[in-house]
């Protein structure tokens, strides 16, 4: 089997536990700290702002880290990245411990999630094209989804379920687990390539976003993700949900934030087995269209049932949309301008995933929580219906790896 092939390889092993240690120690976290600032300040703006937190430098800073992931050493810049993250952790550990948490701490600390996630996810994504070979880009696409959202799964549960023995306890367990990807990562042997060290002027800095630009498929398929997460995003306002309309504990709080995950890796398991090759522009499309639709499900729902069910829905949604745009940026992207779309492309992800979660938070405060999930829903549907019309070359895409790529 080629999924067993690739999984073999020494260093995409190491880089895809490296990975697996890091996601798991940030859900846990994410489920702590929105947790901890909804029951300090009970406020649906709140929780959007640590969304908006977590954007800030991806908003400020993409262009620089893209430009290091493509001009430096792409796992150096990688391995800076994922000790910002152990200091953040660290920094929450010890603000805990000291009975010094507060509101701007948790916004704080979310800032620094945000500037490691700005680097580390360009040069990471970089890097997967040079572990793996190129017939073997998509499922090792689908399986470093399949790890991250098995985190994305247990990550919150655990969390959730950690937190109830104390915010301290979660945060010393998270710094455990991030603390520990830095040290599988240091075994990562990544093959070294010649980068060209030209001056950084203004369209160097802007390629990615350049040639995103020129690159339709690129472009609609990511700004398709995008948009479809950042206005029919429920993520931010669970625990107003958990909390206010079915009435259950972080425990429950966890197991909602898990859902969306178990779907996607339900899936990602499904597509690494019998990938995407046909049809993939139709497939993502009908995708998205899905997400929607189980978006209006959960703002309908006051079972936990249905709520679960819908999220397990959009989780799977969502995961065939990203494996098929993870492998459309790569594909058709040259390995010298992979790191700066990659960037732009981490961005429309932080546009869509923290961006949305403020965009929730803003939207229920002014006409109220389950309003703001059901004019998510009914958006997302109308943007799928321009799309088509917008990019059409996307909607008319067949091969996702063309047969001459080399």
């Amino acid at each position: 089997m080629l999924t067993h092939s690739v999984l073999r390889k020494p260093n995409f092993l190491r880089f895809w536990l490296s990975q697996m240690a890091a996601s798991l120690a940030t859900q846990m976290l994410l489920i702590g700290l929105s947790w901890q600032v909804y029951l300090i300040t009970e406020s649906a703006m709140a929780l959007g702002l640590v969304g908006l937190a977590r954007y800030i430098p991806q908003l400020l800073l993409t262009v620089h880290a893209g430009h290091l992931a493509d001009r430096y050493d792409r796992y150096k810049v990688m391995l800076a990245a994922r000790i910002i993250l152990v200091l953040t952790v660290g920094g929450l550990a010890f603000a805990s411990y000291s009975d010094q948490m507060s509101e701007s701490l948790i916004y704080i600390a979310c800032i620094g999630m945000g500037l490691a996630r700005t680097y580390g996810m360009p040069a990471e994504s970089a890097m997967v094209p040079n572990l793996v070979p190129k017939s073997g880009l998509t499922q090792a696409m689908a399986i470093s989804a399949a790890g991250r959202e098995t985190t994305t799964i247990i990550g919150p549960a655990i969390g959730g379920f950690i937190y109830i023995a104390g915010a301290t306890t979660l945060y010393n367990s998270s710094f455990a687990l991030v603390a520990l990807s830095v040290l599988i990562l240091a075994g990562v042997s990544y093959p070294e390539h010649t980068q060209q060290k030209r001056g950084a002027d203004l369209s160097e800095l802007l390629g990615g976003f350049t040639y995103v630009w020129k690159v339709k498929v690129i472009l609609g398929s990511i700004s398709l993700d995008m948009l479809a997460v950042l206005i029919g995003s429920v993520t931010a306002l669970l625990p107003l949900f958990a909390h206010d309309i079915l009435h259950t504990d972080s425990a429950g709080l966890g197991i909602l934030r898990s859902a969306p995950a178990a779907g996607a890796l339900l899936m990602s398991l499904y597509l690494a087995k019998r990938p995407v090759t046909r049809h993939s522009g139709v497939i993502l499309y009908l995708s998205v269209t899905v997400f929607g639709l189980a978006t209006l499900a959960f703002g309908f729902s006051e079972s936990m049932l249905i709520s679960l069910c819908s999220l397990i829905v959009m989780g799977s949604a969502d995961m065939v949309s990203v494996v098929i745009r993870s492998t459309l940026v790569q594909i058709e992207t040259p390995d010298d301008m992979r790191g700066r779309v990659s960037a732009v492309n981490a961005l429309f992800i932080a546009s869509s995933n923290q961006l949305g979660e403020f965009e929730s938070g803003v939207l229920a405060t002014a006409v109220g929580a389950v309003p703001a999930i059901l004019l998510g829903g009914a958006g997302t549907l109308i943007i799928v219906g321009l799309w088509i019309k917008l990019f059409p070359d996307l909607w008319k895409r067949d091969q996702l790896v063309p047969p001459n790529s080399p």
